[in-house]
């Protein structure tokens, strides 16, 4: 009996890649697997005669709105049937979070559609809480699948699920690991991005690649709406592929380390515009990069005359909140060494300004302070004869600006 066993043991054989995954080269070294694989296997033969028809347990993690989207569409692909037969059977995302000027703790995009779809939701501080990862291990993960989760996952719960995690990261891995890839990429000016679909190692964003979409860029895009438009791209490339790793025919590609690149964290000492030391090409990249958080925004100088020809200035900070390159460079230089903003292009028009090194940035949609977002014609005809003009940013701000980036 117990050598009908063994042999039945050795007959159920993980997907090649996993295996391989857990030996010497992957996230685990040889010893201490093996008798952990064992467990898994005869474990699974216990339900054996079930295993071909019942759903294949997935648990989710993410945490935005980016990640609630993803979850939408894997439960839709479920109920459709789609992906091989599986079945979310619960969600891990970061516990609720204060917000608001009143700083209510607010459950996570992630949480309530979750509950709303009356999905069980695990909230730890930390993935590797023993409470928490005792309960992850009674459920009995077949995959686990995370979407900008924002939580470091360690090789013990890695070691859970029996065909991996994986991960859906927006960026053409390896370029542009870490935690703002999208943000990155725009701000670099790149006129490609994609999605990458990859099963989670220890080391951030290296693991093997299972799937890739490239994504083309037109130059005028912004943060958040690529972000979305990744994630639905990223969550059916694994849909599509899920039949392979159930079935162990899933080839996935080592990554190439030389060529990978890092996508710092976005902060908010980054956010501030020297129209004198950046061009309006790089302004505008940033811009889009941007958007949605921390925004950015510049320094500008409200001039007055007065009688008697004495002037008053007022300093204030607009938020830049959509902008446009103007090819024809040095259009538009006014007096004040350059400085001046001018409005241009009538009924439609928006406020231009000319850069330090003479390029030239239209400034479409500004918010300025305690306002809402407004078209830039209608900031100007606020300005009752005041004349508009740029500061240059104070050094310190500039160096933190550098730094963060």
């Amino acid at each position: 009996m117990l050598l009908l066993l063994l042999q039945s043991a050795n007959a159920f054989q993980e997907p090649a890649f996993v295996a391989a995954r857990r030996g010497g080269v992957g996230r685990r070294g040889v010893m201490g697997v093996a008798g952990q694989t064992m467990r898994r296997r005869i474990g699974a033969l216990r339900a054996s005669s079930s295993l071909s028809s019942s759903p294949k347990r997935v648990i989710f993690l993410g945490t935005p709105d980016v990640a609630a989207l993803s979850l939408s569409l894997l439960l839709t692909a479920s109920k459709e049937g789609r992906g091989g037969n599986f079945s979310i059977i619960s969600v891990v995302t970061q516990p609720p979070a204060p917000s608001g000027r009143k700083l209510k703790l607010t459950p996570s995009p992630v949480q309530t559609l979750a509950e709303s779809a009356g999905l069980p939701v695990l909230t730890p501080d930390k993935a590797k809480d023993p409470a928490f990862l005792s309960t992850l291990q009674a459920l009995q993960p077949d995959l686990c699948i995370t979407a900008a989760y924002g939580n470091f996952l360690p090789s013990s719960f890695l070691a859970l699920p029996r065909f991996g995690t994986l991960n859906i990261h927006p960026s053409l891995l390896p370029k542009y690991r870490g935690a703002s890839p999208v943000q990155r990429t725009l701000q670099a000016g790149d006129a490609m991005t994609g999605v990458s679909v990859l099963f989670t190692e220890l080391k951030m964003d290296a693991g093997p690649i299972l799937r890739q979409v490239g994504h083309p860029l037109e130059g005028e895009e912004k943060a958040p709406e690529l972000l979305r438009e990744l994630f639905a791209e990223g969550t059916e490339a694994l849909i599509q592929a899920l039949p392979s790793v159930w079935d162990g025919t899933a080839t996935p590609q080592e990554q190439v380390e030389e060529q990978a690149t890092k996508a710092n964290k976005i902060t908010a000492a980054e956010a501030g515009i020297c129209f004198e030391k950046e061009s309006a090409r790089t302004i505008h990249n940033k811009v889009r990069g941007f958007a949605g958080w921390p925004g950015t925004w510049a320094w500008f100088e409200l001039v007055e005359e007065e009688e008697g020809g004495k002037k008053s200035d007022e300093i204030v900070r607009l938020k830049i909140v959509t902008t446009r390159v103007v090819e024809q460079e040095g259009e538009g230089r006014k007096e004040a060494g350059g400085r001046g903003v001018e409005l241009v292009g009538g009924k439609t028009g928006c406020l231009r300004v000319v850069c330090g090194d003479e390029s030239v940035l239209d400034l479409l949609e500004v918010q300025p302070p305690g306002k809402k977002v407004m078209d830039s014609k209608s900031y100007a005809n606020g300005l009752r004869g005041r004349t508009l003009r740029w500061r240059p940013m104070p050094k310190k701000e500039v160096e933190e600006g550098v730094e963060g980036a």
